[in-house]
């Protein structure tokens, strides 16, 4: 049995280009999303969207995040608070 699908409300699915500016990286996706503008890509003009980031300039992905110590805040809470927690333990 195939079901068909209802026409005229499913969104155009197509080839888009998108372009993380950060990275400077194109990628070639199929997508929904609506565009106006376009960009020549391998010889054909696809429609062209701008990424503020993707996996090429998330520092999560690149392997160049920021790792802060926390050394500083747990020594800080240890002697603000560690003389109570280790009393109320003895007891």
């Amino acid at each position: 049995m195939e079901v068909a699908m209802k026409p005229n409300i499913h969104p155009d699915y197509r080839t888009v280009i998108f372009h993380d500016t950060a990275a400077d990286v194109y990628f070639k996706v199929g997508s929904t999303i609506k565009t106006e503008r376009t960009v020549e890509f391998e010889g054909q003009n696809y429609p062209y969207v701008t990424l503020d980031v993707s996996s090429h300039s998330h520092p999560f992905y690149t392997g160049k995040q920021k790792n802060h110590s926390q050394e500083g805040n747990v020594a800080r809470f240890n002697k603000r608070f560690g003389n109570f927690v280790q009393t109320r333990e003895e007891k």
